[in-house]
């Protein structure tokens, strides 16, 4: 079942938490790509200095503004589309970068989109490192930067299931990744992702 609005329209660390375990589906038209999210961040406004709109919006961040359940992507190094979910009621700020996925559906697709040659009795190695980062499952799911601001509510190509319920247990709660300019933010535990999980970026 798809996630309704209240699911985003809450507390961003409580959506990062709660996406774990949760399926995003992109339908491009020919694949239907599936997957579990075992690796968020969470993003939190004017008071976080690790957030790329703390200073207020530009035109690249307007989506924040937006109500919880819009996508917002950026570009990072020129060349990586980084991948977010909108939380919060419209105006208050905040968004949730999807880390890491574990491929369920159209993986050989996936592994054409990461590594351009065919799917070919690939190793373990190669599969875990389709996805296992948030520049690596943009790749592999083929997105690209026109989804920005779909709504996962409402949106026909893409939104995210309800998945298995995790206990508190299987969630590592840990510091975020290479934000070490932001000096506040950079010692916030809102890095969120599944204990033991293989596509996990980090450990």
């Amino acid at each position: 079942m798809r996630l309704s609005r209240d699911f985003y329209t809450r507390n961003t660390i409580l959506v990062a938490r709660d996406l774990l375990g949760k399926i995003l589906v992109y339908n491009e038209g020919e694949t239907i790509y599936k997957g579990k999210i075992v690796e968020t961040e969470a993003y939190i406004g004017s008071k976080d200095d690790g957030a790329h709109f703390h200073k207020g919006l530009t035109h690249r961040t307007r989506i924040i503004d937006e109500v919880g359940g819009h996508i917002y992507i950026y570009t990072i190094y020129g060349m990586y589309l980084m991948f977010n979910i909108v939380a919060e009621e419209k105006g208050v700020h905040g968004a949730v970068l999807i880390r890491a996925i574990e491929p369920i559906e159209g993986i050989e697709k996936m592994y054409k989109n990461r590594y351009k040659k065919p799917y070919k009795n690939p190793s373990r190695r190669e599969i875990i490192n389709l996805t296992n980062g948030p520049g690596k499952f943009v790749m592999a799911y083929g997105i690209k930067k026109e989804l920005y601001g779909a709504d996962l509510v409402t949106d026909h190509r893409i939104w995210v299931e309800d998945g298995e319920k995790l206990s508190q247990d299987e969630i590592v709660r840990s510091k975020r990744i290479n934000i070490d300019y932001a000096e506040m933010g950079r010692d916030y535990l809102l890095r969120f992702y599944i204990k033991d999980n293989p596509f996990v970026s980090k450990k």
